[in-house]
């Protein structure tokens, strides 16, 4: 058994994709059992190639993988903590990060200001596993009744500091609904009071608010057959990624070099005000570089990202 630990969310699943089909490329004959919290499966099972999902959240518990892995593979962090858990299942080999703390150098070095795909395919490579970067592709999910060709907006993140004004979020879904655009509001069930506030300033009726009535696999399915999506820097983002949907990120703290969606891809669109100092900021709300970012300044990359597409469909006609 070959076993990868990344006990993370969407975003971080997917960033792994590359690394995950290199690794199921260099042991074919071997189970693939990823660790990672178990409402991920729906998410990888479109990503293919992994035999069994192993229940894992945090760093707090032993992974439970009955015997001992031939190989085990730290996609989780640079240890650490996440180098002890593997450890202590007794691996025939660990694939990781140097990391003096935990007592292991054979790895190579962690790098901090690195793009998490290139991270991973950089750490497989030290290991003469090579891992391609464009990879990223996921399956297309199963019809499910849901709809299509909509406009998904995504107001809100984990993280408070990630979001977008609510009210900036509303007058955008006005001013696309007035240009033509069905616009969607998803999230998740803690984010379904963020999304209706957005859908009642909006004037948008209750059931464009999608936020906390859709598992993963649905979210998937909306993004796979979305006309556009709007977020933030969530795991809706690389959702978007995935399935070649166009897409429109404003990133805010963490800089997009660090996240973002591969620059050769016109069909994303990636909003950014740079790093600052930000000394005014008192940590509650948006970020400063988010709150920076103007209505004008999205509708204007949203019309960039359209006309790409349109431009693109009529080369492939």
């Amino acid at each position: 058994m070959i076993l990868v630990l990344r006990a993370l969310g969407v975003g971080d699943l997917v960033t792994a994709v590359p690394a995950l089909r290199a690794l199921r490329a260099a042991y074919p004959g071997r189970e693939l059992a990823l660790a990672a919290p178990a409402w991920l499966a729906p998410l990888v099972d479109l990503v293919g190639g992994v035999d069994r999902l192993v229940d894992t959240t945090g760093l707090d518990r032993p992974v439970r993988v009955g015997s001992a892995p031939r190989v085990a593979v730290n996609l989780h962090g640079r240890g650490p903590g996440s180098h002890r858990l593997l450890a202590a299942i007794r691996p025939g080999r660990l694939l990781a990060f140097a990391n003096r703390d935990a007592g292991f150098s054979a790895g190579p070095r962690w790098v901090e200001r690195e793009h998490e795909v290139d991270r991973w395919c950089r750490l497989l490579s030290w290991y003469d596993i090579p891992a391609d970067r464009a990879d990223l592709g996921l399956r297309r999910p199963e019809p499910a009744g849901l709809p299509t060709g909509a406009t998904l907006l995504h107001p809100g993140s984990k993280i408070p500091a990630k979001r977008w004004p609510a009210d900036r979020f509303a007058a955008l879904a006005r001013t696309l609904t007035d240009q033509g655009h069905r616009v969607l509001l998803t999230g998740s069930a803690d984010e379904r009071a963020l999304a209706v506030r957005v859908a009642d300033d909006a004037g948008l009726p209750s059931e464009a608010v999608l936020a906390g009535r859709t598992d993963l696999g649905a979210l998937a399915a909306l993004v796979a057959d979305a006309r556009l999506v709007v977020c933030g820097d969530t795991g809706v983002a690389h959702l978007a990624t995935g399935y070649g949907t166009p897409s429109v990120v404003l990133f805010g703290p963490v800089p997009p070099a660090l996240w973002g969606p591969p620059r050769d891809r016109p069909r994303h669109r990636v909003l950014w005000v740079g790093e600052a100092d930000w000394p005014s900021w008192d940590g509650v709300g948006s970020h400063p570089t988010l709150a920076a970012l103007r209505l004008h300044e999205v509708l204007a990359a949203v019309a960039e990202v359209e006309r790409v597409v349109r431009v693109s469909g009529a080369i492939a006609a």
